[in-house]
C-alpha cells in the first residue's frame, strides 16, 4: 500500500497566552493520499487553520506551539519526514517546495510592491535553482496554466491591477510553481462569486489530475465539499468529531453537528417556505465554545440536542461508525 503523502498522528497544537498554554487543536488524525482531496469543515474557531499553520509550520512565533504528536510528509523524493521539530531553515526548504499553499484572501497574501511574475518567480529561483530570466518564463507558463488571459502582461503587473478571481489564480500559480506534494488551501473561494469560485474549483481539481498532488481544502461551504473532496474531516472546538468518504457522510450523518450543520444549508425555496409558515431557517443554537473555557466532556452537549448526563462527563472517543467512518459521539448508533 503506498504510504500517504501526509500522515499526522496524535497532533496537539496550541498558543501560550497570559502565561497559560491553550490547546487549539488536540487528538487529530489525519492521512492524505496521492491524488486524494480531505475537506476540513466546521465553523470559525474549529481548529481547522491552526491545523494547516501546524502542517506548513506558521504557527505564530513566541506563542504558538505544537505541543504533542506527529505531521510525516512524504516528500518528492520519497524519503518520509517528521516535520515537527525541524529548525527553520529545513522548514524553508520544504516550504514552497514540497507543501504549497493557498490562502483565504489573495490581497494580504500577495505583496503589494511587487509584481505577480516576480512574487511566482521567487519560489522558484529558491527552491530550483534557477536564474532570473528562467524563473520569469516559467512563472508566465504558470500563469497560463491557471486560466489567465495575457499571462505575459499580467506578470508585470502588481496584484491591486488584477480581479479577485484573477489574484485568486495568481496565489495558485505561486502554490504550485515548485510541482508540490501537498497543496493546503485555506478558504480559497470564501471571496468570490460563485462563478468564479466553480471555476477556481474546476481549475484545482484539473492541476490535481495532471500532477496527483494531495490537497487539504479547508471551508465551511458543504456544497464546495460535495464537489470537490474525496473525504470529509468535521472539526469542532479543535477535535475531529466525524470523518469519512463525502458520499458516505453527506448520506448518513454519524454525528449531531455534521446533521447541523447539513440542516442550516439553505436550499432553494425553503426560505420562502418558512416565511410563509412563520418558521426562522434552521440553525445550531449556540456558538461555538471559548478554547479557554471549553466545557467538561464533549464540548458540542452544550449546543446537541441529543446530549446527555454520559455526553458532559468526559471527551467521548472516535467510534468506528463503519469501517470507513467515524464519529466522535456516545449516541452515533442513534443518528
Amino acid at each position: 500500500m503506498e504510504t500517504p503523502i501526509l500522515s499526522i498522528a496524535g497532533l496537539q497544537a496550541g498558543f501560550r497566552i497570559a502565561g497559560r498554554n491553550i490547546a487549539a487543536v488536540q487528538e487529530i488524525d489525519l492521512a492524505v493520499g496521492s491524488g486524494e482531496t480531505v475537506a476540513l469543515v466546521g465553523e470559525s474557531g474549529s481548529g481547522k487553520s491552526v491545523t494547516s499553520l501546524s502542517i506548513i509550520g506558521l504557527l505564530p512565533k513566541k506563542i504558538g506551539h505544537i505541543a504533542e504528536g506527529s505531521i510525516k510528509l512524504r516528500r518528492r523524493d520519497g524519503v518520509v519526514t517528521d516535520l515537527v521539530g525541524l529548525n527553520a531553515e529545513e522548514m524553508r526548504r520544504i516550504r514552497g517546495n514540497d507543501i504549497g499553499m493557498v490562502f483565504q484572501e489573495p490581497m494580504t497574501s500577495l505583496n503589494p510592491v511587487y509584481t505577480i511574475g516576480e512574487q511566482i518567480a521567487e519560489p522558484i529561483r529558491i527552491h530550483r535553482g534557477k536564474s532570473r530570466k528562467e524563473a520569469a518564463e516559467d512563472a508566465v507558463k504558470l500563469l497560463t496554466q491557471v486560466g489567465i488571459p495575457d499571462p505575459g502582461r499580467r506578470a508585470k503587473q502588481f496584484p491591486h491591477e488584477l480581479s479577485g478571481g484573477m489574484r485568486q489564480r495568481a496565489t495558485i500559480a505561486m502554490a504550485l510553481s515548485c510541482d508540490p506534494q501537498l497543496l493546503i488551501a485555506d478558504e480559497p473561494t470564501t471571496a468570490l462569486d460563485v462563478t468564479i469560485q466553480a471555476q477556481i474549483l474546476e481549475l484545482l481539481a484539473d492541476l490535481q489530475a495532471k500532477r496527483g498532488m494531495g490537497i487539504i481544502f479547508i471551508t465551511h461551504n458543504l456544497g464546495v465539499v460535495a464537489e470537490i473532496a474525496d473525504r470529509v474531516v468535521v472539526m469542532y472546538a479543535g477535535r475531529i468529531v466525524e470523518s469519512g468518504p463525502v458520499a458516505e457522510v453527506f448520506a448518513h450523518p454519524r454525528h449531531p453537528y455534521t446533521a447541523g450543520l447539513m440542516r442550516s444549508v439553505p436550499r432553494l425555496g425553503e426560505a420562502t417556505a418558512l416565511k410563509a409558515s412563520g418558521q426562522p431557517l434552521p440553525t445550531i443554537a449556540g456558538n461555538v465554545p471559548s478554547l479557554v473555557r471549553l466545557p467538561q466532556g464533549c464540548a458540542f452537549a452544550p449546543r446537541c440536542p441529543m446530549a446527555m448526563d454520559a455526553c458532559r462527563a468526559e471527551v467521548p472517543p472516535l467510534f468506528s461508525a463503519t469501517p470507513t467512518q467515524s464519529s466522535r459521539c456516545l449516541r452515533w448508533q442513534e443518528m
